[in-house]
């Protein structure tokens, strides 16, 4: 059986994913399918760089705000939706966009499946997270399953806590389930990977930031933090929430908020960077990087739009 084609455009923030996926969509007759793992929370329009509501008149998009601040997303969850949005295509072309590298190794290569790990795993390591902090249940992640502590940030609570309730209520580290092979999603993949130079990447993440406070980044914030949730969820953790939220909340400058909040993007743009260079998006034959960052096709000569419309061709 002939598998459909399927088309992922990758890169790390700023790098102008969003636009070239709009522009291929229009031209090639697309639906753009949000794989951010930001993008899906719709208290986050603006911290998170959404399409507005005009690129979304202008071809389909899928999976963009659908999910509410309160409720954590995850790799497997997803999966299961970008599965469902891509089968419902109706003969348009999936262009799978965003830039967290879990959600295409999820989608391409499978996930394994982990049992639940039961409500009192659950509870406990909820409960040791709030008694401990973050730092110190990762320290005892360490212990159990030192594979999955090495990858996770001692901050990041919830995954911290998640791997710990795996742990306590399976008896098996995460890694180790993790490790079992997965099924792969029965599309054939193409992928564009944008892979600007680091210098062109700083620039746009702080022109970025000030034009996100310009376009209501503040009122963003403000309305999530009214809502009361959780600090350990994904939304409450965005680039910008964080550090706009100690503004408000009378702690540092909007000055010192900006700069913080540059200076994590650009981290985490950094690490994305590296996570492409070591995973596989598609084949090689069926991959294409451009080493810039994208803002118009316009910006290409006559003969670099002509090779990559032409690669979409090929592999399409």
């Amino acid at each position: 059986m002939v598998e459909p084609p399927a088309l992922i455009v990758a890169g790390p923030t700023c790098s102008g994913k969003s636009a070239l996926a709009l522009a291929l969509a229009e031209r090639l007759g697309g639906t753009v399918i949000n794989a951010d793992s930001m993008q899906v929370y719709r208290e986050l329009r603006v911290l998170t760089a959404r399409p507005t509501p005009a690129e979304e008149a202008a071809v389909p998009h899928r999976l963009f705000g659908v999910r509410p601040a309160a409720e954590a997303g995850s790799a497997a969850w997803w999966r299961e939706a970008a599965l469902a949005a891509m089968a419902d295509c109706a003969g348009r072309l999936p262009i799978l966009c965003g830039g967290t590298g879990l959600y295409f190794a999820a989608l391409t290569e499978g996930l394994a499946e982990i049992p639940d790990p039961g409500q009192a795993a659950r509870e406990t390591a909820r409960g040791l997270l709030a008694e401990l902090g973050p730092v110190a249940l990762h320290a005892r992640l360490a212990e159990a399953d030192p594979a999955t502590a090495a990858r996770l940030r001692p901050n990041d609570g919830q995954r911290v806590a998640r791997a710990y309730e795996v742990w306590l209520g399976t008896g098996t580290p995460l890694s180790a389930w993790q490790a079992r092979p997965g099924e792969r999603a029965p599309w054939c993949f193409a992928a564009i990977l944008l892979d600007p130079p680091r210098d062109a990447l700083r620039a746009a993440i702080a022109g970025r930031f000030a034009a996100m406070l310009k376009a209501g980044a503040l009122e963003e914030v403000r309305e999530l933090l009214a809502l009361g949730l959780d600090p350990a969820l994904p939304a409450m953790r965005a680039h910008g929430v964080p550090e706009l939220s100690a503004y408000l909340r009378g702690k540092i400058t909007l000055e010192e908020a900006a700069r913080r909040a540059e200076l994590v993007t650009g981290q985490y743009a950094k690490r994305q960077t590296t996570w492409y260079r070591h995973h596989d998006l598609a084949p090689a034959d069926r991959t294409q990087t451009i080493h810039s960052r994208f803002a118009d096709l316009e910006q290409f000569s006559e003969r670099e739009r002509g090779d990559l419309l032409n690669f979409i061709e090929r592999v399409g």
